[in-house]
């Protein structure tokens, strides 16, 4: 411990720690996120606790840069429980050896903990079979040129939906349907689905130009909440050519029926191909899928092909979208770079997973922050753009607004940087507990936005990350 620390408990120190602590209890994390800073600002004894207790909020906001940053320090101070949950954040992080560290150390001081326990088997099996992979990867055709699909046929007990010579509004509203009594497409439907919607999502750019006439429905994360997800359309109406959408990234994870999100949208492409937009999340990867529930809930549902199939879908997800030349749609946020151009957008090749830096990772996990420049996102990946870099952005490209996801906000929605950057949310109380709207923001002739809010949905009793496979302890 520092001699900053000091060696007496600070009075005023405890008052902020207990106001997080009710704050955190009400899952206000912003609030408890503020007590906790307050409480590290007063300094004391109890100063790695007050750092433990904050990483907690930050993970809790998914700032796993930050939750990892703070453990340590607690750690640092000698609060031993912040091996825990720096290895937690460093799951989500993706670095698996040094969570593995961090679980072993905390099991050699809680032996007997089983959640100690069991996220280091989780993590251990999880890096073991990441070095597998690696080890065997070589070049080879994509996964949809090697299913042998005409060898597949339908199982005969399944009584359940086709697939057409063409896809059609009835047919997708039966799917729903099918979904909704919890009822599972088999394989070879499920994997012509992904082969039909591969074929169109291989014709387009990193970014698409739409023309716009009419109106345009542009929904945020929606994060496998099937039931929230099917209510969207009931306050939205239905897609159709005078009422097209765009689904902005993150369909999947995090909910537990993230095949039956992502295969509707699917649907819904192949049905409109024109007026029907998707573009690509954060988590339309292999390292948040084989962490937060998708991979397991394809294994479950399908199997690893499919799983596969369905990354290969991901990789050709368009990254952005321009509306009416008005309107810049990613799912993150811009690079902090001067002088970018959406003609330079356009050129990334995106067939593949995505790297840790550069263009395609800004637009998937950058936010926006309030005050000018950038600075290191708490989250561990990207950055975080102010104003000065959205406003340089949009100006350079003609553009007004920039609409972005991947934020979760109370009302469903967030207007920031002087009106031109808007955050959209669609999947209200987020995994069961945030207690948020959704919302989706409806653009009319104008390109001028209006917001239409909704409430959570009941849903059949099944957790969310109820496929992580060991991962529960991320949730």
């Amino acid at each position: 411990m520092s001699a900053e620390q000091g060696n007496e408990v600070n009075p005023v120190g405890e008052q902020m720690k207990q106001q997080g602590n009710i704050h955190f209890k009400k899952k206000d994390y912003e609030r408890a996120r503020e007590f906790y800073t307050k409480a590290i600002e007063t300094g004391g004894k109890n100063l790695p606790i007050y750092h433990n207790n904050r990483a907690t909020v930050q993970y809790k906001m998914e700032n796993y840069g930050s939750a990892e940053a703070d453990a340590t320090v607690a750690i640092q101070g000698g609060f031993r429980k912040g091996y825990y949950r720096r290895g937690q954040s460093r799951v989500a992080l993706g670095k698996l050896k040094k969570a593995c560290n961090d679980f072993k150390k905390a099991i050699q001081y809680f032996p007997s903990n089983k959640d100690c326990h069991g996220a280091l088997k989780a993590t251990d099996k999880a890096r073991k079979a990441k070095l597998f992979l690696e080890a065997i990867s070589t070049e080879q055709p994509p996964i949809s040129e090697r299913l042998p699909i005409n060898t597949w046929s339908i199982p005969s007990y399944y009584t359940g939906p086709l697939v057409p010579e063409e896809f059609t509004v009835e047919w997708v509203l039966e799917l729903m349907d099918y979904f909704k009594d919890q009822n599972t497409i088999c394989p070879l439907v499920c994997a012509k689905i992904l082969l039909r919607a591969l074929e169109i999502f291989q014709t387009y750019d990193s970014i698409i130009w739409l023309d716009f006439q009419g109106k345009m429905n542009v929904c945020g994360d929606t994060h496998g909440q099937f039931y929230d997800f099917m209510h969207i359309f009931e306050v939205g109406g239905y897609p159709a050519p005078d009422n097209p959408y765009i689904f902005n990234g993150d369909f999947v994870d995090r909910g537990s029926f993230s095949c039956e999100v992502i295969l509707t949208l699917l649907c819904w492409k192949c049905v409109y191909p024109d007026y029907f937009h998707m573009t690509r999340g954060n988590h339309e990867t292999v390292a948040m899928t084989s962490l937060y529930g998708f991979q397991g809930e394809c294994d479950t549902k399908f199997s690893r092909d499919i799983y596969d199939l369905f990354m290969e879908v991901f990789n050709h997800l368009p990254l952005g979208i321009v509306l009416g030349n008005k309107v810049m749609v990613v799912h993150g946020g811009l690079p902090k770079e001067p002088g970018v151009t959406l003609n330079d957008l356009k050129k990334i090749k995106r067939n593949h997973q995505p790297p840790n830096q550069g263009y395609m990772c800004d637009l998937l996990w950058a936010d926006p922050q309030p005050q000018n420049g950038w600075t290191p996102s708490p989250r561990g990946v990207s950055h975080r753009f102010g104003p000065d870099i959205s406003h340089r952005f949009l100006d350079l490209n003609g553009l007004k607004y920039l609409v972005r996801s991947h934020e979760m906000k109370t009302e469903g929605y967030e207007i920031a940087h002087d009106g031109r950057v808007i955050t959209i949310f669609s999947a209200p109380n987020y995994c069961d507990q945030m207690g948020n709207k959704g919302a989706i923001i409806r653009f009319e002739d104008d390109c001028e936005p209006t917001y239409i809010q909704f409430t959570a949905q009941p849903h059949p009793d099944i957790k969310p990350m109820q496929y992580a496979k060991g991962f529960s302890f991320l949730n």
